[in-house]
């Protein structure tokens, strides 16, 4: 399972790359998140967008209006921001996410960077498996 949550990495990562290529920064945050599904669904990725997540307290399910932005081969979590830098809250959102959806890989996506390597944030949750590929800086 971590090899198939790795490649989807790999093709988020690689889609969003495209995208920012071709749109740059200063759009919403929806534009990007439209058009990084379309690219994922053309690498044939089962992309699912502004997915409902409730929230389980005390045997009661919550609809708290919380929702993910893009759940990507039901495995992995993109989040979405359009911001002039990532802040720790993003970071908790993200985790919290992973979390409730018992998930173990997300990634936060700042479309407001010259570069988009700079934009990227993997985040990694609960995942004691070791990677079967090698860690690259971006």
């Amino acid at each position: 399972m971590t090899e198939d949550i790795e490649v989807i990495g790999h093709d988020i990562i690689d889609c969003a790359i495209k995208v920012h290529q071709a749109l740059g920064p200063g759009l919403l945050e929806s534009a990007y998140q439209y058009c990084l599904a379309h690219e994922l669904r053309k690498r044939n990725r089962r992309v699912l967008t502004e997915v409902t997540l409730p929230i389980v307290y005390d045997s009661q399910t919550i609809d708290a209006g919380y929702r993910i932005d893009m759940l990507v081969g039901e495995l992995v979590i993109v989040e979405n921001k359009a911001v002039e830098s990532l802040l720790p809250i993003h970071d908790a959102q993200l985790i919290t996410y992973l979390k409730l959806k018992n998930l173990h890989l997300g990634f936060l996506l700042n479309w407001n960077v010259k570069l988009m390597k700079h934009g990227i944030k993997r985040v990694v949750y609960n995942l004691t498996t070791p990677s079967p590929y090698p860690s690259r800086k971006l």
